[in-house]
């Protein structure tokens, strides 16, 4: 969803900056875009940790909420480019849809426009499963919702934890440069650099 359907992480890292600059933990762009996916309980501990914090539970249960109320406060929806065009045709041909994003399940609601929301058969969020990106758990589960096999599975990401969650479960993947160079995606078996060119790919 986010930096694939959903031009939104610019509006993450700003949520996490701000978040995280009172408490003196300072963080950059590449930090917040090259985790993405990733159980944001590991991504605050690992921060947390790396400017030699110490930490408690308790601690990361509230910075998430704060993160998500500044997030909610400066997002602003941009759908990029030819993704429900992308969606449409993939409906059309036949093909389900299953969404796998590290957010919340109210996050989802607030994110995605309604009537693009309603065109995937399988939603996984960040809180059901245990495991998040780069465990190929969360896309084994959609699989599995989908009554699919990880092989029949093809998977379009933007991140290199996406990535390799994709390929952690045997599934095929298509990166796409919206966050990050190629280089950071170097995992995937196919990269582009927009999404009209997932339409032409799948057939």
């Amino acid at each position: 969803m986010d930096g694939v359907i959903i031009d939104s992480m610019p509006y993450h890292f700003i949520a996490w900056f701000e978040t995280l600059k009172p408490m003196g933990v300072k963080v950059t762009s590449f930090d917040i875009y090259s985790r993405e996916g990733e159980n944001w309980r590991k991504t605050i501990a690992d921060l947390l940790k790396r400017s030699k914090m110490k930490y408690s539970t308790a601690e990361i249960d509230r910075i998430l909420p704060a993160k998500q109320k500044i997030f909610k406060k400066l997002f602003k929806r941009f759908v990029f480019n030819d993704a429900e065009a992308v969606l449409n045709h993939l409906k059309k041909n036949g093909y389900l849809l299953g969404l796998v994003t590290g957010s919340y399940a109210e996050n989802i609601k607030n994110v995605l426009p309604k009537a693009m929301y309603k065109m995937f058969d399988a939603v996984v969020s960040g809180e059901s499963t245990k495991n998040g990106k780069p465990h190929p758990e969360p896309y084994l589960t959609a699989a599995k919702k989908l009554n699919l096999k990880p092989k029949e599975c093809i998977v379009v990401e933007n991140s290199p934890l996406g990535t390799q969650s994709a390929k952690n479960a045997g599934m095929f993947c298509v990166a796409i440069t919206t966050s990050l160079p190629k280089e950071y995606l170097n995992k995937a078996d196919i990269i582009v650099d927009d999404l009209i060119e997932i339409k032409k790919l799948v057939k």
